[in-house]
């Protein structure tokens, strides 16, 4: 038989017998020693490293080219005088807002990328296309006197608050469990506006400390300080305002949930033309007469400010109402104490069990009172987001990762119940939420005796399609987390 006849027998294809199978998948080497490795095609594009550098490469290209259209209009000193004197706000703004959403805090990454934003990109937008406007409008008309005017009242509010919006809108669309209702929508919003006023605020206060390097001028009586008080001083909430009223559309739309496509659509463009609206007004004030800015302050901005003040407010309340709704059935099955759902009512009583916690008893390691009273917060945070959780499950139907989630948050709970139960139960006490014959006593940390109450039991079903299957709790004899 010739060498080009020989015919080589085939090698054996194994048979896939399930009795077999773990012997046989036990064989294969480890991750390490693998020989064949999966392709990444195209997953690139979906890594969260990847997307976030895009968005931090394009904020920075954004803020350099505005770094130096600002400083080529101001000058190197005057853009140093305006970034000292615009700065001075910030602060105020951003701890406001923040305050306002100490209930469920949102991640400062979007807090931080919404002020980038309007700092930033919609800066350049707005300045881009401002003066390409002003230009058009001067060529057009033939009245270059004019064109700031129109372009002010008619361009700028336009192009100013469509591109702070998209700040808005992105967290509305890709991050849409941190944002949930009118609180998250105008703590957005105000990040957003307070970046823009920022750069805008540099840019008027560095050409106003021009024009008075160039008149010699000084003091009081100088272009400079009569700029920064009505900017800084009087008008420092102007901005926000505005966008503010695009972040109420949008998180009134978030209320409605998924199902109501025709509300997530028209509020949001609602809130957005009242903000151009009320802009324009505000820039348009001075042509109104010698006292158009101040009538327009004092009948317009001010009221609407008490008004936004005001909802604000009532809507934090409502999230804290929707933790006296949601989590009594949580305590009901066993996780959390009876008097807990009624100090995460109250920010009164959170933070006095974070103080609570972060004395430790008397403690003076300080390492460990930290340590405590950040669990005490964690689990504050996670209690009302599990609350918030149940809510949007019952309003707009349970989702289909909503038993995940649910479990995910009680496994937190419950890895920090040792320290917060005890800390939010003297906290109900001591602010009267719950009503007892007897003085509270300060509990011990960390926590030495087990959780009592009644056992677990099967927690009732959030939404009418959702069979409330949890199968840390279905027979009532596992009070424990996930593994």
């Amino acid at each position: 038989m010739s060498e080009g006849s020989v015919q080589h027998q085939q090698p054996a294809v194994p048979v896939l017998e399930e009795q077999q199978l773990d012997e046989f998948l036990a064989a294969v080497p480890e991750r390490g020693q693998w020989r064949y490795r999966p392709r990444r095609v195209g997953l690139v594009w979906r890594s969260k490293a990847f997307r976030a550098g895009a968005v931090i490469t394009v904020l920075a290209l954004c803020g350099l080219v505005i770094l130096a259209l600002v400083r080529e209009q101001t000058g190197t000193e005057g853009f140093l005088v305006g970034l000292g004197l615009a700065v001075l706000p910030v602060p105020l703004l951003m701890a406001a807002f923040r305050w306002l959403d100490r209930v469920e805090p949102g991640p400062w990454r979007n807090l931080l990328f919404a002020f980038a934003w309007g700092a930033c990109a919609a800066a350049l937008v707005a300045i881009i296309a401002n003066s390409f406007a002003t230009r058009w409008i001067a060529t057009a008309t033939a009245d270059p006197a004019n064109a700031d005017t129109l372009g002010a009242t008619l361009v700028a509010p336009v192009v100013e608050e469509s591109a702070k919006a998209v700040a808005v809108l992105l967290i509305f669309l890709f991050r849409r469990r941190q944002f949930g209702g009118i609180v998250d929508g105008i703590v957005v919003a105000g990040f957003t506006a307070t970046g823009f006023a920022f750069t805008e605020n540099i840019l008027y206060l560095g050409n106003a400390f021009g024009e008075d390097q160039q008149l010699g001028t000084t003091g009081f009586a100088s272009v400079t300080a009569g700029t920064f008080f009505v900017r800084v001083v009087m008008s420092p909430f102007a901005h926000p305002l505005f966008t503010v009223l695009s972040g109420i559309g949008f998180g009134i739309a978030a209320l409605g949930g998924a199902r109501h496509r025709v509300r997530r659509v028209v509020l949001p463009l609602l809130g957005l033309v009242l903000a151009m609206g009320m802009h324009a007004l505000w820039n348009g004030s001075s042509a109104i007469g010698p006292y158009g800015f101040y009538l327009v302050y004092g009948v317009v901005m001010m009221p609407s400010f008490g008004l936004v003040t005001w909802l604000a407010i009532w809507a934090r309340q409502r999230e804290l109402r929707t933790l006296s709704v949601e989590l009594p059935v949580y305590a009901a099955a066993g996780w959390l104490a009876p008097a807990e759902p009624l100090a995460l009512t109250s920010m009164r009583a959170r933070g006095m069990a974070r103080d609570m916690a972060r004395h430790w008893n008397g403690h003076p390691d300080r390492a460990r009172g930290r340590a405590a009273a950040r669990a005490v917060a964690e689990y504050e945070s996670f209690a009302t987001s599990l609350a918030m959780l149940r809510r949007r499950a019952r309003h707009d139907g349970a989702g289909p990762d909503f038993a995940v989630r649910e479990q995910e948050l009680l496994h937190h709970l419950w890895q920090r119940r040792d320290i917060a139960g005890p800390a939010l139960t003297y906290a109900a006490h001591a602010t009267g939420r719950l009503r007892v014959h007897r003085p509270p006593v300060r509990p011990p940390f960390p926590r030495q005796f087990p959780h009592g109450g009644p056992p677990p039991q099967r927690l009732p079903a959030p939404h009418r399609h959702y069979g409330g299957y949890n199968p840390y709790l279905d027979d009532g004899r596992r009070s424990g987390p996930p593994a």
